[in-house]
């Protein structure tokens, strides 16, 4: 399992800096400070503080996240989080990772750590990712090959694997999962679905533009309306409508 990413915030709203912790330790990363402003992460990184990457709000009152950024040893990722498109392009001179605008979305997140991920492994040598996963079973642990998983859910705090059955693993959110298959191309199509795009068998519409996915045993998950037309996409049906069953 990979270890956990440490990031430190820096957001001067209280309510978007609680949303984002929420939101990174749902996807399996530690949040080790919590800053109103950027002098103060600054002075808790000259004070010793260590982290994997950064996440700064573009402005802040005082010391902002880009005046920030620039003064930092480049080797630290940063990703950039602001309501403002117009930053785009200063955030990316400044050499951020990534650039996400609020409100930020799991699966934009998801993309955003990968990188993060990315940036840190670039020129450590490449070993071969494992395709198996430990479940449970009785008082031990077997492991399963991802191949023959379905889909993964998360529900309170317990990470359930599909495959055939349902089965107990050792993670604790579906961030842990998406970390440890980065290059698996898993889908989240619910806040608590994990999908494994090449276990679908078909497709049928659902309610308010959603659609129904149908797995192996006679399951079928529902797509959230935001997870819908990337599933599509990802299927190679583009922005065609999948037809009602008269």
């Amino acid at each position: 399992m990979l270890k956990p990413l440490r990031i430190a915030l820096a957001e001067d709203e209280p309510l978007n800096l609680k949303r984002l912790v929420r939101l990174l330790e749902d996807c399996g990363c530690q949040v080790v400070a919590q800053c109103l402003d950027g002098a103060s992460l600054r002075d808790w990184l000259e004070g010793g503080g260590h982290a994997d990457a950064l996440f700064l709000d573009v402005q802040m009152p005082g010391l902002d996240g880009l005046t920030l950024a620039r003064s930092l040893d480049a080797s630290l990722p940063v990703v950039f989080v602001t309501a403002h498109a117009d930053h785009a392009v200063e955030a990316f001179d400044a050499e951020a990772q990534d650039f996400l605008l609020k409100p930020v979305t799991t699966e934009r997140l998801v993309r955003a750590l990968d990188r993060v991920r990315r940036k840190l492994t670039l020129g450590a040598p490449i070993e071969k990712r494992s395709t198996r996963y430990p479940i449970q079973a009785g008082e031990g642990l077997i492991f399963m090959e991802l191949a023959r998983t379905s889909h993964f859910e998360v529900k309170d705090e317990i990470v359930w694997a599909f495959a055939g059955e349902r089965c107990k693993t050792l993670w604790r959110s579906l961030g842990e999962v998406e970390a440890h298959f980065p290059e698996a191309g898993l889908m989240r199509i619910q806040r608590h679905l994990l999908l494994r795009p090449e276990a679908i068998l078909g497709l049928r519409p659902g309610s308010n533009g959603r659609v129904m996915v149908r797995l192996n045993g006679g399951v079928e998950l529902e797509a959230s309306r935001g997870a819908t037309p990337r599933l599509k996409e990802r299927l190679g049906l583009g922005g065609r409508d999948v037809d009602r069953e008269s």
